[in-house]
């Protein structure tokens, strides 16, 4: 599967070997040969053929966490804050 991506920048890399080594070129214009068709190609191509493993890891995450969520076994509801209950009559003021 990666062998097209290693290929890629095995010919990326001949490229800026024959670009250093011209009478006309540069060390620079070999780099940036490198980087603007080798690098940067491979490393998009490689993230996108990445994206549906990291899509099913992330639902297989989701789905973890919220089988690990604890069920209420008591017979209060929760609203799902993290306050702590309270008394559902107010205390009334005292008028001065």
């Amino acid at each position: 599967m990666y062998i097209v991506p290693f290929v890629w920048l095995y010919i990326a890399f001949m490229m800026a070997v024959a670009e250093a080594t011209s009478p006309i070129g540069t060390l620079l214009g070999a780099g940036v040969t490198f980087v603007l068709y080798g690098l940067l190609p491979v490393g998009l191509m490689l993230y996108f053929m990445g994206s549906p493993a990291r899509r099913r890891a992330n639902r297989a995450a989701a789905q973890a966490q919220t089988a690990a969520a604890p069920v209420p076994t008591d017979s209060h509801q929760s609203d799902g804050s993290s306050h702590a209950a309270t008394d559902p009559i107010t205390a009334e003021r005292e008028k001065s």
